[in-house]
């Protein structure tokens, strides 16, 4: 009788396989981030929920990096399929200067722009710091060696007429820095991120924190020096006892691929992120400021052909303005 059932069971098995047609092979995606205290982790992880809610058979995943240097490089060595990274990082690394100096990486390419990622000096109330410009002397986080926070930490600091040698510098991450700060071991910190970013959140839900304003001659010479930079401002009350608009300067996050990434893939991921714009501001804050008009403006490399497909077909004319 056993045997008998042993039979039946495996004659229902064959059919079944038979019958159910050949099964469609997982494609396996990663999203390069950042650090969990930053927005690029969360912001990838909603992209990655998109992309696997609408595209067949892919299964996305956003994965913890060290953001946009490490990023870059990821990309460049296809290691993942995507990455979220600042476009003056990407500005640097295809004309190999800054951190790539002297080594281009040539095969970026661009899939959007997302949102502004603000950069954010934060310090305590009682460390007797009102500017940069008192930087002098103090002990400041940059961020993580060779990133694109401490790139942006070094012009800001020299428009302001300083150097490192003028201070102690640390090289710390978001959550690092924001501890420290806490703990009394440094009196600044650059922060380079979307705003809420979690990292102050946290710190100005316990301590007196305050965000530095860039004075609009030191705006004026980084633009000068830096044409990726523009002005923006934090609007009051984005942390709690911070109540007036604090004047700052802005990168621009965006996504890219490889240049050898597969077309049709990178069509799909972006239809999926930019056909459900609204789940994606729905899943981060920051998702609200990615939009079809902002995702090619500023483009500071090639467009992947996947991409650009994505954007003719639906965009055409905003191709046809910003000259693609």
């Amino acid at each position: 009788m056993r045997r008998e059932f042993k039979m039946l069971l495996f004659v229902v098995l064959a059919f079944a396989l038979i019958f159910s047609g050949p099964v469609a092979a997982q494609e396996y995606i990663s999203i390069a981030t950042g650090g969990t205290a930053g927005t690029y982790y969360p912001l990838g992880g909603g992209m990655a929920e998109l992309i696997n809610e609408f595209v067949d058979d892919v299964n996305a995943t956003a994965e913890v990096s060290g953001a946009s240097v490490e990023n870059v490089r990821l990309i460049q060595d296809q290691e993942v399929e995507f990455a979220l990274v600042q476009n003056d990082i990407s500005h640097y690394a295809k004309n190999g200067i800054e951190m790539f100096d002297g080594d281009p990486l040539d095969d970026l390419r661009g899939v959007a722009l997302l949102y502004p990622e603000i950069i954010q000096i934060v310090t305590l109330e009682g460390n007797d710091i009102d500017s940069v410009y008192d930087f002098e002397g103090k002990r400041i986080a940059v961020g993580a060696p060779g990133s694109g926070t401490e790139a942006n930490a070094r012009q800001i600091i020299e428009a302001h007429g300083l150097t490192y040698d003028d201070m102690t510098i640390d090289y710390l991450s978001f959550a690092e820095a924001v501890d420290q700060l806490r703990d009394g071991h440094v009196d600044a910190a650059f922060i380079t991120a979307g705003i809420p970013t979690s990292a102050i959140m946290d710190l100005s839900a316990t301590n007196d924190a305050k965000v530095l304003e860039i004075e609009e001659d030191i705006i004026a010479e980084l633009q000068e020096n830096y044409p990726f930079y523009t002005s923006i401002n934090i609007p009051g009350g984005t942390y709690s006892d911070i109540d007036e608009d604090i004047t700052t300067v802005t990168v621009l996050a965006m996504i890219i691929a490889n240049q050898a990434a597969d077309e049709d893939m990178v069509y799909n991921a972006t239809a999926a992120i930019f056909d459900n714009l609204d789940r994606l501001s729905e899943i981060h804050a920051r998702g609200g400021d990615v939009g079809h008009v902002t995702a090619l403006s500023g483009m500071p490399i090639e467009m992947h052909p996947g991409a650009r497909r994505y954007f003719e077909e639906h965009f055409s004319q905003l191709l046809d303005a910003l000259g693609y």
